[in-house]
């Protein structure tokens, strides 16, 4: 039997941190196992709020595709593709538009929510309203059948599906698939801060590459309970960013269960469980960094890698985009 089918992928807009680690990257080291998958460097939907900053995007192709391969993604059986040089994506978002209204893009629950974080107002760039159909663009040129997101990203996948059932339709045949959204049980991981969205220009995440002294720093000022001021006094487990760490990094978890209890009715304090997930922190993150250095210094090895996999994603997607042009009853030459 051929594997499924897996299409992931992350923005290029700053090198990824432990929270990518938590919420996507463990699942697809072991989805390359037992997936055919493609990861996307997703440089042209990283344009559609960074439009006025190109150098950024473009730098950050690479810190993205260094931080794939540091943590252990294998170039052998997980592909590598560069989202802004497999055209068919491009071509296939453009028609898919014409299977989708402005109404329905507004109304798509991710986006609401997106443009009222980044105070959009009603100038927002038409890429970033769009980005629906491009996402769908970039699922079914791969004929992805699974779709890891985070729950709040599940209204794509459902929009990607119903885009795909218009243009079955019109087809007359199945010529797409739908796609199932893989969500992880483990929610997202909240900033240092304590702030629910970690991300490295709010200074409130961990990247893979931080020096030890970075993760210890961090690790300090991360929130707890405010209202925990000794040692024996009852404290919040729940809204605690450090337990929210351990929960999502340290594997004993029936120590971790009795450190909650302890932290709970009073007698332990925030240092200690802070040196705790500095250890872990150090173990996990210290072997990445140290294989982040060694491919940096093979800058040819990581192009080679990228063009390769994209190489490879453009027969599948021009393949695809041809599948859809022909079933549609558009005029081919």
């Amino acid at each position: 039997m051929s594997k499924p089918i897996i299409l992931t992928g992350d923005r290029t807009t700053g090198p990824l941190h432990i929270g990518h680690y938590a919420g996507s990257l463990r699942n697809r080291l072991r989805f390359q196992s037992d997936h055919q998958q493609f990861l996307l460097l997703a440089d042209t939907q990283a344009l559609t709020d960074n439009a006025h900053d190109p150098a950024k995007v473009r730098r950050n192709v690479i810190e993205v595709a260094l931080d794939y391969l540091a943590v252990g993604i294998d170039p052998a059986r997980t592909t590598i593709c560069l989202q802004s040089h497999l055209p068919a994506l491009a071509e296939l978002s453009m028609l898919y538009l014409n299977f989708v209204s402005v109404a329905r893009l507004e109304r798509n629950p991710t986006i609401k929510d997106e443009i009222r974080a980044r105070g959009f107002g009603r100038d927002i760039p038409a890429g970033f309203l769009c980005y629906p159909a491009a996402q769908a663009a970039d699922i079914t040129a791969f004929k992805a059948t699974v779709v890891p997101v985070g729950e709040d990203q599940a209204p794509l996948i459902e929009q990607t599906n119903e885009i795909v059932r218009r243009i079955n339709a019109v087809a007359g045949s199945d010529v797409l698939p739908e796609a199932k959204a893989v969500i992880p049980k483990s929610g997202r991981l909240p900033g240092i801060d304590g702030k629910a969205k970690m991300s490295k220009s709010g200074g409130n995440a961990i990247p893979l590459s931080a020096s030890p002294d970075e993760i210890s720093t961090a690790v300090k000022a991360m929130f707890t309970d405010p209202m925990h001021l000794r040692v024996e006094d009852p404290g919040r487990v729940e809204g605690n960013t450090v337990f929210a760490y351990l929960d999502a990094f340290d594997d004993a978890t029936e120590e971790v269960e009795e450190l909650k209890a302890r932290y709970r009715r009073g007698g332990l304090g925030d240092q200690a469980i802070k040196l705790r997930l500095n250890d872990i922190l150090q173990d996990l993150i210290g072997p990445i960094r140290q294989r982040r250095a060694e491919l940096a210094r093979q800058p040819d090895y990581v192009l080679d890698v990228i063009r390769s996999g994209t190489e490879r994603a453009m027969l599948r997607t021009e393949t695809t985009k041809r599948d859809v042009i022909e079933a549609l009853g558009l005029f081919l030459l």
